[in-house]
């Protein structure tokens, strides 16, 4: 008598919503996170400032879209395991919807400082909250598709938001970013909320786990820094090899121009299909951390080509960018891994939080490369860091717990 295996669950239309109506919040997180990158020099030039005042102040606004994204990862992600899920995903896109529509009409440096800082806090719940409900919406055996789908539509968000500035003004890109989200509001009506977080919640009786608990219980504390440590390189490329192409470019000797935008663009064109095929290659091999270690280690490789691989043409640059784009798409993969870390009463406030966190290391890496460079120069200075941070990541990833097929109905205790 032979043994069946059952089937791996296939999506129905009440899965396959909830996937597509993250995805696009996903999307229009991106491109509003995105978009003051972009537009910060026409837009700080538009309201009359000079080329020093549009360094110096655009850094002061980009710092305060960052306080809002770091206090929001947690404010969101707190209230996610209190109201639950789907609340979150109402109130983060209004609130950045709102701002970003407000960023349009902005005449005035300090108004558009504080509207970067609500855009900044209502982006914070978006990817979290999303990632947390898809993890506990969908079987154990579809996880790793559902963070495929959300991951690869949602980063094209970058792209979007590269060609809205192109082919429009800084303030029609903002409008549009902000009308996509209120949008997307409507269609988040029918995204019912997870029957793990309401079976949770009818169970947590009078003993809730306070949030904090993250950092004073030694087991949760390790388990946040380690899924922390193994989304460190992913920031390190956007953050500083792909933010910083220019420099890059001319330290490998370039003669050809190679604007720091393009490589931004090619190194997020990379991401998309690179967060679509990570979350395959995890149900392939049915195992989180061997898919992660994988992608970690062409990282490396696109790291070692990049610094020490004699790039000598603009053409094979952006290719090497691409390379590294694709290779650091397991954004989507570390925050479901984070979601199966831990349980429901902690679930949200943890992936929230770590999403945002991971983004904000950029704080730390960014400043200790230009410490180095004048010493160092820029190549090596970029590999000192790179090697640090892929050190954190791969001791991060070995002692984690391997989470494919985990149960999530559970709690922390």
């Amino acid at each position: 008598m032979h043994s069946v295996t059952s089937p791996e669950p296939k999506f129905s239309a009440v899965l396959t919503i909830p996937v597509i109506v993250v995805s696009l919040g996903y999307f229009v997180d991106v491109y509003d996170l995105l978009l003051f990158n972009i537009v910060r020099v026409p837009s700080l030039k538009d309201l009359g400032l000079s080329e020093e005042e549009i360094s110096r102040i655009g850094a002061n606004i980009y710092n305060w879209q960052q306080a809002g994204l770091l206090i929001g990862g947690f404010l969101w992600g707190i209230l996610g395991d209190k109201l639950g899920r789907r609340s979150v995903l109402f109130g983060s896109i209004l609130t950045y919807s709102i701002a970003n529509i407000a960023c349009g009409f902005t005449h005035n440096i300090e108004f558009y400082s504080l509207l970067r800082f609500i855009a900044g806090l209502g982006l914070a719940g978006e990817l979290g909250a999303g990632i947390t409900l898809i993890a506990e919406i969908l079987p154990k055996e579809l996880r790793g598709y559902g963070a495929s789908v959300v991951a690869s539509v949602g980063l094209a968000g970058a792209v979007a938001a590269f060609f809205a500035v192109k082919l429009t003004d800084w303030r029609t890109a903002y409008f549009i970013g902000g009308g996509m989200g209120l949008v997307l509001l409507v269609l988040r009506v029918n995204v019912l909320e997870s029957i793990v977080f309401n079976k949770s919640l009818e169970n947590r009786g009078n003993k809730p786990v306070p949030w904090w608990t993250i950092f004073t219980n030694w087991s949760r504390f390790v388990r946040y820094i380690r899924c922390m440590g193994i989304g460190l390189p992913t920031y390190m490329v956007i953050g500083i090899y792909s933010t910083f192409g220019n420099e890059f470019a001319k330290a490998l000797g370039i003669a050809e121009e190679v604007p720091a935008g393009t490589c931004v663009l090619y190194t997020y064109i990379g991401v998309v299909t690179g967060d679509f095929f990570s979350g395959i290659l995890s149900q392939w091999l049915r195992s989180r951390k061997k898919a992660i270690l994988l992608m970690m280690g062409m990282t490396l490789a696109g790291v070692i080509w990049l610094i020490f691989g004699g790039i000598s043409s603009a053409s094979t640059l952006y290719i090497c960018y691409a390379w590294l784009g694709f290779s650091i798409g397991y954004i989507a993969m570390f925050l479901t891994t984070t979601a199966e870390q831990f349980g429901t009463n902690l679930r949200a406030t943890v992936t929230t939080s770590v999403a945002n966190n991971v983004r904000a290391t950029v704080l730390l890496t960014l400043p200790l490369f230009q410490f180095l460079k004048p010493d160092l120069g820029v190549l090596q200075a970029g590999a000192l860091v790179g090697f640090l941070c892929f050190a954190l990541a791969l001791i991060s990833l070995l002692k984690m717990e391997e989470t494919y097929g985990k149960e999530l109905d559970y709690e922390e205790v």
